[in-house]
């Protein structure tokens, strides 16, 4: 292998140790969002708790209207009852008085069920209230736990880009730029080697990147000659490496 294919390789190598690093600080930084998302979420149903809490509460309150304005009606029916001059009249207010009586009852039985309803529901909003101050508090010591890792990780990261930066710097521009461009694809891996199968000739050669079959042209050149084959399927750059070669 020439130097090219092992200034890459050796390239490939910090990328990959970027790659993993970066993965560790996001699934760090991502365990404070997610969490914040699950406090978010039961703070949403706690609102709407609420929300259905002052509107029952709104619908008690007019049961409540409708039913002294009703109690009114029925004390001025009694009054006028004491003053029935016939029997017939006296009838009359009876049965208007038992008739209000009767939609009173059903009043106070709505407003009963409604304030029934409000008394599930602030139930319903506490229990959740529980559960966000718990979840905060979850919050707090994912945050707290997080910061030394993601302050750490950070650190590896600053050392890894400088470690890269020395990596690249003896490699062709346009080299350098195939690369990365195929590294950005597959978390820091723009090389595979290329994979030999059979037990003689002629051989059967496989792309280690993606498992697919390779001409024996790439084999075959990269055997003699320092430079970039990529594979025709996933893109990545080939390379032999001499501990897979048939007899090695």
């Amino acid at each position: 292998m020439g130097p090219v294919l092992e200034r890459l390789l050796k390239l490939q190598s910090v990328e990959k140790e970027l790659a993993q690093v970066r993965r560790r600080l996001k699934a760090r930084e991502n365990a404070v969002n997610i969490q914040q998302k699950r406090i978010d979420q039961l703070q949403q149903e706690h609102d709407a708790l609420q929300e259905q809490v002052l509107s029952r509460r709104k619908d008690a309150d007019r049961y409540e209207l409708d039913l002294r304005g009703s109690e009114e009606q029925v004390a001025k029916l009694r009054t006028a009852l004491n003053t029935a001059k016939t029997n017939k009249e006296y009838a009359g207010i009876l049965t208007q008085i038992n008739t209000r009586k009767a939609d009173n009852a059903k009043l106070e039985e709505g407003a009963l069920r409604i304030l029934q309803d409000v008394d599930g529901l602030r139930a319903e909003a506490e229990k959740i209230q529980h559960q966000i101050d718990a979840e905060a508090n979850r919050l707090e010591e994912i945050r707290q736990t997080n910061a030394a890792e993601i302050e750490k990780l950070n650190r590896i990261l600053s050392e890894l880009i400088a470690k890269r930066k020395e990596a690249a710097a003896d490699i062709n521009k346009d080299v350098l730029t195939a690369f990365e461009r195929v590294a950005s694809r597959y978390e820091g891996e723009g090389m595979a080697p290329i994979l030999t199968e059979g037990k003689k000739p002629p051989y059967d050669y496989i792309c280690a990147g993606c498992y697919m079959t390779l001409n024996a042209e790439h084999a075959n050149a990269l055997r003699t000659r320092d430079e970039i084959r990529t594979c025709d399927n996933c893109g990545r750059i080939l390379y032999i490496d001499p501990a897979q070669e048939p007899g090695s």
